[in-house]
């Protein structure tokens, strides 16, 4: 399995070089890119502008390994909104043309949300609609997946959306695309379940790993610790991994402090190589 990273844990203001630079420096061997309203991967990056991001990660000796963004909090697949629905279906379109210009395999998608913990201005979705809207979205944005050979992820997150492994399994086998898949992670799971057995009731499903850690006593955002500080079960996490057979990217997803904060780096990357069994 190979080692990597998400922007998202470098210090706010870093260049997508310096997050290059640092991240191999630390020993890690790949970076997921983030697009966003501003920054310099955003929806109206040009070719041009993602290759350049590409070359970048290329002089530096890090492979990109995917493409995230928080552009779904707002824009949601599932929203009461056809507008805001259109939208959404539309940043998926330009992250999988984005995708074929990085040169990466997958997407992290959020494929609806009934709430948003951390925006209570955006309005609650009934559950049901928010499954049935999320599965016509990505049935119908697979063949545009397939085109472009970009897995979509769908991502396990606090949406209090796909609670089960089962429910999980089934919502991507009614999609039934080899093209949309899990991406899954590991940390997002533990207040409600136990990510081992998430891993072996999605199996082949899975296309990417994000790992991050969590205390269950706390149960808030605020459990969310540093790798091995919390309460995911490392040696079975990566037990069950093996044996369903996945061998790609696991990428840390961990948020800088206010202190020296490039020191997570460092310290993330020495905690996943115990995880893999590299020291």
């Amino acid at each position: 399995m190979r080692k990597g990273i998400s922007q998202w844990s470098f210090p706010a203001g870093y260049s997508l070089r310096q997050c290059c630079e640092l991240a191999r420096k630390a020993g890690f061997d790949s970076l997921e890119v983030a697009m966003g309203d501003t920054g310099e991967i955003t929806r109206a990056s040009s070719r041009s502008d993602v290759e350049r991001v590409r070359a970048i990660a290329g002089e530096a000796g890090v492979e990109v390994s995917s493409l995230a963004t928080g552009l779904f909090w707002n824009h949601s697949l599932s929203s009461d909104d056809p507008q805001v629905r259109a939208e959404a279906r539309d940043i998926v379109k330009k992250m999988l043309e984005t995708a074929t210009w990085l040169g990466v395999d997958t997407i992290l998608v959020v494929p609806g949300a009934v709430d948003v913990f951390f925006n209570p201005n955006i309005p609650v979705v009934s559950y049901d609609a928010v499954y049935r809207r999320a599965v016509e979205a990505l049935a119908e944005l697979a063949p545009l997946a397939a085109q472009a050979r970009v897995t979509i992820g769908v991502e396990n997150v606090w949406n209090r959306f796909l609670l089960s492994p089962l429910e999980a399994r089934r919502f991507i086998d009614e999609i039934n695309s080899p093209f949309v898949k899990m991406y899954f992670d590991v940390g997002n799971v533990v207040p409600f379940g136990y990510p081992e057995q998430w891993i072996r009731i999605l199996g082949s499903r899975i296309a990417k790993v994000h790992v991050k850690d969590f205390r269950r006593s706390v149960g808030t955002a605020e459990g969310f610790v540093n790798l091995l500080y919390g309460d995911v079960n490392w040696p079975a996490v990566m037990a069950a991994l093996r044996e369903i057979g996945y061998d790609g990217h696991l990428t840390a997803e961990v948020f800088p402090g206010r202190h020296h904060p490039e020191s997570l780096i460092f310290e993330t990357s020495a905690s996943m190589d115990f995880i893999l069994g590299r020291r």
